[in-house]
């Protein structure tokens, strides 16, 4: 056989078994792309993503879109062919499976924090937003989640609303855990509360639980601090003076908190924030409307540009990510807060565009 055929020929062979190494060989990798995103002025799969009953709501116009990632799933394993395309591409990223999925967390363990911190995200934009509005919203402290085999396990339940601890009036989450430790382990601490059945019963009519209240001693138990406790943990509960659902399936993590903020707002006042324009937008919210950076923006501007958006509202903290890698036709438009995306979507409407805070400002 000629030489240069030989060569030819162990060269392909060699190509060959390196493609079929890249098909069976795994590697420790995740891919990201972008996912759908939905206007949350708008419905989804025929029911408005925004309800509000029991109070006085206003047309709106124009976009105001929240935005998602697609991911590979926990199960999931690309191969080197699978990794290195996906490396190519401009609308997915490849990261380290780990990143997605935390090392023991299984696939279901993953969904169940991604819906909490989902349900967590929509409570905390209508804190946000009616606070913003000025319209009052009550809160309370609640049993937020009950450790297994610990002494309050079967005595205390998730959503029970923690009125006192040994006759002491709660008036912070906080004080649960002082008032605790204040006991040597062993000793007993005395719950007064509303059970978890009843105060969703309130809740429902949009009442504020207020009894009847029920005594519950726990027997303290020495932490690995020596600290006592009785394994729980204490949160807020907030209660609304009407009620807002939102509807939206399919979407899970905190990411979506800004916007729905936002749409809220927009459905409760007279002013239309968009004027007819399309926003896109994301960030994380906490009750004071301080907005918070999210993974993924780069795959989250992309999906956003390709529906439509003219303009994107960007965590600060997320500008220096995506300020030099983002599509043509969008303008990225720093927030740091609730009051800078209102702002913001007043110079939008306006035609003021010059002046809007655009990234790429990571300060």
């Amino acid at each position: 056989m000629p030489r240069r055929t030989a060569t030819l020929l162990a060269s392909l062979v060699m190509l060959i078994a390196l493609i079929c190494a890249g098909l069976v060989i795994p590697v420790p990798y995740s891919e990201m792309y972008p996912g759908p995103t939905t206007n949350t002025l708008g419905e989804d799969k025929g029911e408005p993503v925004l309800q509000i009953s029991g109070h006085k709501t206003y047309p709106t116009t124009g976009n105001l879109n929240m935005v998602t990632v697609r991911v590979t799933g926990a199960e999931f394993r690309m191969n080197l062919l699978e990794a290195v395309y996906g490396w190519l591409k401009h609308d997915s990223i490849v990261v380290p499976h780990k990143i997605l999925y935390p090392e023991g967390q299984t696939a279901e363990e993953s969904d169940q924090q991604n819906a909490e911190e989902f349900t967590q995200s929509l409570e905390s934009a209508k804190v946000a937003a009616f606070r913003q509005l000025k319209i009052p919203v009550g809160s309370q402290t609640v049993v937020a989640s009950v450790v297994k085999n610990a002494p309050a396990d079967g005595k205390l339940h998730a959503g029970d609303v923690i009125k006192a601890v040994d006759g002491t009036e709660i008036k912070a989450n906080a004080d649960v855990a002082k008032l605790v430790t204040r006991h040597k382990p062993g000793e007993r601490a005395v719950f007064t509360v509303i059970p978890a059945k009843e105060a969703a019963a309130a809740q429902k009519k949009g009442k504020k639980p207020e009894g009847p209240t029920k005594d519950i001693a726990v027997t303290t138990t020495k932490a690995k601090d020596g600290r006592s406790i009785v394994g729980i943990q204490a949160g807020i509960d907030y209660t609304f003076p009407f009620n807002v659902d939102i509807k939206l399936a399919d979407v899970s993590g905190p990411s979506a908190g800004l916007m729905f903020a936002l749409g809220i707002i927009d459905k409760l006042t007279p002013e239309d924030l968009t004027g007819g324009k399309f926003v896109a937008g994301t960030g994380t919210i906490d009750a004071d409307g301080k907005v918070g950076p999210i993974g993924g923006i780069a795959m989250k501007v992309v999906g956003a540009r390709n529906k439509g958006a003219e303009y994107f509202l960007t965590p600060k903290d997320n500008c220096s990510a995506v300020v030099d890698d983002h599509p043509d036709g969008l303008r990225l438009v720093k927030v740091d807060t609730i009051r800078d995306a209102l702002s913001s979507l007043e110079k939008i409407r306006k035609g003021d565009t010059a002046s809007l805070p655009s990234c790429p400002a990571n300060k």
